[in-house]
């Protein structure tokens, strides 16, 4: 067989039905769809899509949890030359009534129930024109009006259509997903994802993590989350198996991994503290192949406790941005000797450390994360400002006759060491500015994991009128009593210097995350100041 040059997303399920047609592609709950009866699905909604009028680049939000018509959908948007928009369902009604119409969101792909708490938020600039509902029953849609819009049942779109995939010229570099992502400060703002982005990312990161048809991974992340599609991409790149996964239970990883045989994991910090004190079989536990972090620093506690849970599995420590997809990787060769580093560069990719004049810094001097290869997203969604801002020529270059080559500029402070490994070191936006020094938050909240006192910790800078911040540590008692802010305060002066030590230490049973699994910094701001 002749090799299938990929440039639509959705050449990577098609791909792995042509090789891998009888295997197992995805499960949700005890429904599992082999390749061959998944990409039937996705041909038949690309085609039904098309049948309802869709054009190209039109944009089709997917404000589902994880489930079979999710995935369907996201892959037939993009077989259809649409642009799939996945919204997380965790968020509120008014944040998704946000996001619809700032990217001119056309078709909705969603539940009854979702709709109908939606509906009262939607604006009269909202450009829908479709809905379509997953819910079996069509009482679901009583009650449920929205002008000017018609709204469909799942089967529907299937009904009316040979389930032929619909001839649509696609070229790499166009638009194929919009992900939004939150700042710091104002709204959130759509990532705009070409398909090579999602195409070379699924390579990239499927070779260095080793995956193959043998793989079953356990979709934990958000698929609105750059790493929770990334799950999605890579292993339909590899001919693997995906197990989605609502998460809700810490208890549930152990459950699914235990009935399907579950050899890698993806997740962030706040997972893997939860997943690293459950009781895991010893036989379940020695499948695990790999498990893999992303989304800030594991703290080292939690990583020595994973590796002894799974002795056979090798750690890969990661690090993304949604700008750029994922950027670099830790080898687990690496992991005894550098394990707070975020590894180097992952294939096709190049990271540097750079000064504020677009100068290399020197090894051990900090500067920005900048990534420049085939994984740079094509900007932020209809505000050529911020794009401008963060997407920018590659300093130090002549681009001669060529246009020039734009990069991605993380906003995010590293350091090289004299090999070339990469240390994260904080975001810009979140270094503390206290006594006249700069501090990571990462430094101070690895000091309060090693001290055995903590299950969760956040450092954050309160604005002070004569230090300019102090440092505040948000934590959580790692036992059934209450923590032990008087010993924890006492590591923090044994290891650190003065200016370094929180001046306050709160203590919160659940410290709240974002929809994404992040600990939600804006938010803990928001409750210190008040």
């Amino acid at each position: 067989m002749q090799p299938l040059i990929k440039v639509n997303l959705s050449d990577l399920p098609r791909h792995a039905a042509l090789l891998h047609a009888p295997a197992p592609a995805v499960t949700y709950k005890n429904t599992t769809y082999t390749y061959a009866e998944l990409w039937k699905l996705i041909c038949g909604f690309a085609s039904g899509l098309t049948a309802t009028g869709l054009r190209r680049d039109d944009r089709v939000a997917v404000l589902l949890e994880k489930r079979i018509e999710t995935v369907v959908a996201i892959f037939g948007t993009a077989a259809a030359g649409g642009v799939f928009v996945p919204v997380n369902p965790l968020l509120r009604p008014q944040q998704v009534a946000y996001i619809l119409p700032d990217c001119g969101v056309r078709v909705l792909v969603t539940s009854a129930d979702r709709l109908a708490q939606l509906q009262d938020h939607l604006s009269s600039n909202s450009l829908i024109d479709q809905v379509i509902l997953v819910d079996e029953r069509s009482s679901g849609i009583d009650g449920i009006s929205i002008p000017g819009c018609q709204v469909r049942h799942w089967r529907q779109i299937f009904a009316d259509n040979n389930a032929e995939l619909p001839h649509i010229c696609t070229v790499d570099s166009e638009m194929a997903a919009m992900l939004y992502t939150s700042g710091s400060t104002g709204k959130p703002k759509g990532v705009v994802l070409s398909h090579r982005n999602l195409i070379v990312g699924a390579e990239s990161v499927s070779h260095y993590l080793q995956n193959s048809p043998a793989d079953t991974i356990l979709s934990v992340l958000p698929l609105s989350f750059d790493a929770g599609l990334s799950q999605l991409t890579t292993a339909f790149n590899a001919g693997a198996h995906v197990v989605l996964m609502n998460y809700l239970l810490p208890g549930d990883v152990v459950r699914l991994c235990e009935k399907h045989r579950v050899t890698g994991i993806t997740g962030v910090p706040p997972f893997w503290v939860q997943v690293a004190n459950l009781e895991w079989p010893a036989e379940v536990a020695s499948r695990l192949r790999y498990f893999a972090n992303t989304g800030g620093r594991m703290p080292k506690t939690t990583l020595d406790r994973l590796r002894a849970l799974f002795p056979k599995a090798l750690p890969y420590l990661m690090y993304g941005l949604t700008e750029a997809f994922r950027s670099t990787y830790l080898d687990p060769a690496e992991v005894d000797r550098r394990p707070d580093s975020i590894g180097k560069a992952i294939p096709n990719a190049e990271i540097l450390v750079l000064r504020p004049d677009g100068s290399r810094c020197d090894p051990g001097e900090q500067g920005e994360l900048v990534h420049r290869g085939p994984l740079v997203a094509l900007g932020y969604w209809n505000d050529p400002v911020r794009t401008a801002a963060r997407f920018r020529p590659m300093p130090g270059r002549d681009a001669g006759w060529r246009a020039p080559e734009i990069a991605v500029f993380s906003g995010d402070t590293v350091v090289a060491d004299e090999e070339g490994f990469l240390f994260f070191v904080g975001r810009r936006d979140e270094m503390i500015k206290t006594s006249g020094y700069r501090v990571s938050p990462t430094e101070i909240e690895e000091v309060a994991y090693s001290s055995a006192l903590v299950r969760n910790a956040v450092a954050l800078g309160v604005e002070d009128p004569v230090l300019g911040q102090r440092i505040v540590l948000v934590a959580s008692s790692i036992g059934q009593g209450p923590l032990d802010i008087p010993a924890l305060l006492s590591e923090f002066r044994r290891e650190l210097p003065q200016y370094m030590v929180p001046s306050t230490v709160v203590e919160m049973e659940s410290i709240p995350t974002t929809p994404n699994g992040k600990f939600d910094r804006v938010l803990l701001r928001e409750l210190l100041a008040s």
